[in-house]
């Protein structure tokens, strides 16, 4: 699939993560749009792609009055944000929202604008994880579908059908592709490794992962298992250390994928040195292809090994912190987070 397909189907699916930070515009209107703005999807004729607003205002669109990408994240949405990172046990609802002051409508609008998803929706998608979690480490379905809030466990058997694109009992069978779910400061990472490569490493929250799974299956030849194994096992211990500060480059074997053009790009990535970082325009330089820019926003934005090929090193021309799929807010923590190791703090 093309870079330029990957962008209209993450238009098509509402899925604002997998455009990488791009705005689309509407050509017959000169309108430019977040993905996952609640308007219709023009026709493919008449879309164009921008890695960021300034691009498109130089091309005569202006912001949309629905998605308003001319504006920052809500501290509403930080706020919600750090609660789900403080407080992972918690059952979210409408209910509490009102509860602890919050107007669930508002929340709803805000988190569709900002992330393409609910917070609802969201903290679904976090307990699902620590159920799933809960079951690889050997609890019976019953007892990870409780430790998660799920009041019955046909509830929980669906939610991991979503998150993983595979029913609990596809990946409770034994394969050589295992999967693990790895805590980390910035929320629960998954990855998917036979003993001997490392095919994907995604905070588990994205919602294009079922997608990147059903590739990592193709590309590995074996279908996932929440089974571990070897390759589980060292890429969690590499991840531990690395947010402890005591690891800058990873021993794990990753798995090639792509064409030649992103494997290109992803081989870059891997030379750019912890605590600095670079502009897209810089980076297509650096393969010695000037004009590339925007293909090499793509290829960065496909990247499925996530601090591995650590594409949050990238940032716009004017030194802006954006477009990440893990969303911004972790790009900066993970750039501060080097830059700290880096200097030797």
């Amino acid at each position: 699939m093309t870079d330029h397909a990957l962008l209209h189907e993450a238009l098509e699916s509402r899925d604002r993560g997998a455009a990488g930070g791009f705005l689309y515009g509407v050509k017959s209107t000169r309108i430019v749009c977040r993905f996952g703005c609640p308007s219709p999807a023009p026709k493919r004729e008449n879309r164009v792609f921008f890695p960021d607003l300034q691009s498109a205002k130089n091309g005569g669109y202006r912001p949309c009055l629905r998605c308003r990408p001319d504006e920052e994240a809500e501290p509403l949405v930080d706020e919600l944000m750090g609660l789900l990172r403080s407080e992972p046990d918690v059952v979210w609802s409408e209910a509490l929202l009102k509860e602890r002051g919050y107007c669930p409508r508002r929340v709803r609008r805000a988190f569709l604008r900002t992330h393409g998803r609910s917070f609802l929706d969201m903290a679904r998608r976090q307990r699902v994880v620590a159920g799933s979690s809960a079951r690889q480490g050997g609890e019976k379905t019953i007892e990870a579908q409780l430790s998660a809030g799920f009041e019955s466990a046909s509830g929980f058997r669906e939610a991991v059908t979503k998150l993983l694109g595979r029913s609990l009992k596809e990946v409770s069978r034994p394969s050589p592709l295992g999967l693990t779910f790895i805590p980390t400061p910035l929320g629960d990472m998954i990855a998917a490794t036979t003993e001997e490569a490392l095919y994907l490493l995604e905070f588990a929250d994205r919602p294009e992962l079922p997608k990147e799974l059903r590739s990592v299956e193709t590309d590995a030849g074996h279908t996932l298992s929440l089974q571990r194994n070897k390759g589980t096992e060292a890429v969690e211990r590499e991840v531990a250390a690395y947010f402890a500060g005591d690891l800058n480059a990873f021993a794990q074997m990753p798995v090639r994928y792509g064409t030649a053009f992103t494997s290109s790009v992803h081989d870059a990535l891997c030379t750019i040195p912890p605590g600095t970082t670079i502009s897209y325009k810089e980076l297509a330089e650096k393969i010695s292809r000037p004009g590339a820019f925007r293909a090499v926003a793509r290829a960065n934005a496909a990247n499925r090994l996530a601090i591995i090929v650590p594409c949050h090193r990238v940032i716009a021309s004017g030194g802006k912190v954006s477009g990440y799929a893990g969303g911004v807010w972790r790009k900066e923590w993970l750039l501060e987070h080097e830059k700290r190791y880096a200097e030797g703090c």
